[in-house]
């Protein structure tokens, strides 16, 4: 659907491969997310939307009848088909604690806004300032690009500064190099849940994503082989570390075996290593077993705090690097040159180690506190992540949970916003950084428990 003034009915953009009824669920649940269509809001009958797009009716009554079990919709007889009213309109469903939002713990020991203001206070006396002020070069100078070098050093060690570039955070990095590599109605291969900023990028780039079975390392091999043959695709995205959302880890085995596929067939990789920092003993990235074909992707958002909007992306080579440097600048010009200053004094004094050190610290704390609390057994996670991904009870939908939850005063993720295509189990995601402090997250943890406890779950009249 145009994204601009409302159109008298809405009419979602089919551009994801597999079932046509769950194209228009898909698009259906990431119109809602992007407030294009609102709470309340009337959608198109069964008949119109069908003749709108050129699909047989029965399409259409599937697509809501899925809409309606996730609980994106409501219909009543003689009033039709609304978006559902959001919990969140009344006093008693107001969001205490949000545990949807993936960022980074800021605990006291990071001293964040001490350190922020002490160093936006020293680069605001700098002689040169109206020149930081100005614009400067798409995909960052050659200082700016050492400082990404050396801040990726424990990860890619030896790399050379004249292949990395500056992005202003890893969503307009993504963007570019969907552009770059992809044309539209390309298809894309990814995990069968993977980052929503992915799916709305692919969806813009009019991209057609293949999810791909997982396992508890994440991608399998097989699969994606097996999808390279059937598809003809020449594009994965992945991620490797901490996966977004199911918290998967590729062993080292894993990442080499996803390599070899890759290298016989082809391919290229968008490689998104958000969280790849976070571990205390990060495994190498697809990158050092794929250079040749490999965009790299690392933000410091989810490393230290979101308001920092910078990310390092590695090219291949330093010819491709001039490509993606033309894709980031027609993207979005250059990177924010504030941020830039700022990481660019914190990597070579150690002080954005120091900060890293501490909220990984306190993001082990975070999942104890959460492997303690939630049920044995329920729950996926990463002893360094920001997040967990917590698999529901059979009698629990989804969004039928979230929902429940939200009343609580909780704001979680369904598993189907991160789906790429149908939602193989039915889990959320629950983000632990965003909590102010240890007290309040065990409190909104402990009312997710007491839900679960329920034995019966929603009774199916309440799923529907």
């Amino acid at each position: 659907m145009k994204r601009g003034a409302p159109p008298p009915e809405w009419v979602p953009e089919i551009t994801t491969s597999g079932p046509i009824y769950l194209a228009v669920v898909e698009a259906l649940e990431a119109d809602i997310a992007a407030g294009v269509l609102n709470p309340g809001q009337r959608l198109p009958t069964h008949r119109s939307l069908a003749a709108a797009l050129g699909v047989d009716l029965t399409t259409v009554t599937r697509a809501y009848a899925e809409a309606r079990r996730r609980g994106l919709i409501d219909a009543e007889v003689g009033r039709g088909t609304s978006v559902r009213a959001s919990p969140a309109a009344g006093a008693s469903a107001r969001v205490e604690t949000d545990l949807s939002m993936n960022m980074p713990p800021q605990p006291p020991a990071a001293a964040i806004q001490v350190r922020l203001a002490r160093t936006m206070a020293s680069v605001l006396r700098r002689g040169d300032l109206a020149r930081l002020l100005s614009y400067h070069p798409g995909g960052g100078g050659p200082a700016d690009r050492a400082v990404g070098a050396a801040w990726l050093a424990p990860l890619i060690p030896g790399l050379e500064a004249e292949r990395v570039l500056l992005s202003g955070g890893a969503q307009a990095a993504i963007m570019a190099l969907l552009t770059a590599v992809a044309r539209a109605g390309d298809v894309i291969l990814t995990e069968a849940f993977t980052y929503p900023g992915l799916l709305a990028a692919a969806r813009q780039a009019g991209l057609r994503l293949q999810g791909l079975p997982m396992d508890e390392e994440g991608l399998v091999p097989d699969a994606l082989d097996e999808a390279c043959e059937r598809l003809g695709a020449k594009v994965l995205y992945c991620i490797p570390t901490i996966q977004n959302p199911t918290t998967a880890t590729m062993s080292l085995a894993r990442r080499e075996a996803v390599a070899a596929v890759a290298r016989r067939r082809r391919l290229t990789i968008i490689e998104d290593d958000a969280y790849g920092l976070l571990p205390a003993a990060p495994l190498p990235p697809l990158a050092t077993f794929v250079p040749e074909s490999t965009w790299y992707v690392s933000t410091v958002s989810k490393c230290l705090f979101p308001g920092l909007r910078i990310a390092y992306v590695v090219a291949p080579d330093a010819v491709q690097a001039r490509r993606g440097q033309a894709a980031l600048r027609a993207t979005a010009q250059m990177a924010p040159p504030l941020s830039a200053a700022v990481i660019a004094r914190w990597v070579p004094d150690g002080t954005a180690r120091a900060m890293l050190d501490a909220i990984r610290a306190e993001s082990r704390e975070r999942q104890r506190m959460a492997a303690s609390v939630l049920p044995a057994g329920s729950t996926a996670a990463h002893a360094d992540g920001h997040h967990v991904w917590l698999r529901l009870p059979q009698a629990w939908n989804a969004p039928a949970f979230a929902e429940q939850v939200r009343r609580l005063g909780l704001a979680v993720v369904p598993g189907a916003s991160f789906a790429a295509g149908p939602a193989p189990v039915e889990a959320l995601r629950i983000s632990l950084g965003a909590a102010p402090d240890r007290d309040v997250l065990a409190g909104a943890l402990g009312r997710i428990a007491a839900v679960l406890e329920q034995e019966e779950g929603l009774a199916p009249s309440e799923v529907v």
